[in-house]
């Protein structure tokens, strides 16, 4: 029976539990590793002896062996080593936060099995520079855009573009106040905003030119499908910058949607640049019927599509963990055994 080891934390959504069922349903058995109890409640063993390599998952007493999981989806590390700032002083936390990080990812990054996605590929897509580099050679428009901390560049780029810019971070950038996790959504640049880009300096930003919306597609791919929807954000005021501020209104309002075959063949050929099986790919469609590629997500949230095509991405997810569906795979260790995609 095949195992297969999801990296994910305790307060994750139900996309863990409804993909973990349709791998039971496939005969596999699903270990979930919750990091942000590590290193506090797991313990994690990586041991060479008689020439072999053992890996261990200790969690309260109860122990598994994944050095021989048939697969691995690395779906989040949020809040890696919580609770390790109630224990330790100040002056060792930093540095045992480093050694948890080099002991997960290490071992992630050995495990000589399929991935979903290796956590280093992961952190590739994590330049969106990049991102709209490849896109854009690839023949997909994208946005004008200026990544910088120079004021005065800004200042430019904003002044050069009448029909407006907006502004948004490269990351999943929040501001914490009084406990509580502000997220940072896409905001279109004001007259004001210009006599306090001086503060640009010490925090570099993303500006892009103003696009006209028709809608927005988010496009989840796993493997070689594809799953396209679309939403009119343009129909609430609050929207039209970043759908997300009004992402639970809009909930139920998705619709599938028919992405035209050269767009789709360009996303997965940018899937294939990366090796990875999964991609949550945020587009705009102008009212001139253009596409204009954003970036790839890669753990971008699928659960509220899933819902409305009663679970087919989830079940795409474990086909491809389990080897039912086309994936992108090269093993590093087994020169004779390569199935790419």
């Amino acid at each position: 029976m095949k195992k297969v080891l999801i990296i994910t934390h305790s307060k994750d959504n139900e996309c863990i539990e409804v993909v973990s069922k349709k791998l039971r349903e496939y005969d596999a058995v699903p270990i979930r590793f919750n990091v942000d109890e590590y290193p506090l409640k797991y313990g994690l063993s990586s041991c060479y002896e008689n020439n072999e390599w053992k890996v261990y998952l200790d969690y309260q007493g109860v122990k598994v062996s994944i050095h021989d999981v048939s697969a691995l989806w690395y779906r989040r590390s949020h809040n890696l080593g919580s609770g390790l700032s109630g224990i330790l002083e100040g002056e060792y936390l930093a540095s045992v936060h480093g050694e948890v990080r080099a002991t997960l990812f290490g071992m992630l990054e050995s495990l000589n099995c399929f991935q979903i996605g290796k956590f280093s590929q992961y952190r590739r897509l994590d330049s969106k520079e990049e991102q709209m580099k490849i896109a854009s050679h690839l023949g997909l428009k994208v946005p004008e855009t200026c990544i910088t901390n120079n004021p005065e560049e800004a200042k430019r780029f904003i002044q050069e573009r009448p029909n407006g810019v907006i502004s948004k971070m490269q990351s999943s950038f929040a501001i914490n106040k009084d406990g509580v996790e502000n997220v940072v959504f896409t905001n279109v640049m004001k007259e004001e905003d210009l006599e306090n880009i001086d503060t640009l300096q010490y925090c570099p930003m993303q500006f892009q030119e103003k696009l006209e919306k028709a809608v927005e597609l988010r496009v989840t791919i796993v493997g070689d499908q594809v799953f396209s929807f679309a939403i009119d954000s343009q129909k609430l005021d609050n929207a039209k910058v970043d759908w997300r501020r009004e992402g639970v209104v809009l909930l139920y309002d998705w619709k599938p949607y028919e992405l035209p075959l050269d767009v789709k063949e360009k996303l997965l050929q940018m899937m294939d640049i990366y090796q990875v099986n999964y991609g949550a790919v945020d587009i705009i469609v102008t009212p001139d019927n253009e596409y204009y590629f954003l970036e790839i997500n890669s753990a971008g949230e699928f659960f509220w599509l899933d819902r409305l095509i009663d679970g087919a991405i989830s079940d795409q997810i474990a086909k491809v963990l389990i080897g039912k569906a086309n994936r992108r795979f090269s093993p590093v260790l087994e020169e004779n055994n390569v199935n790419v995609l």
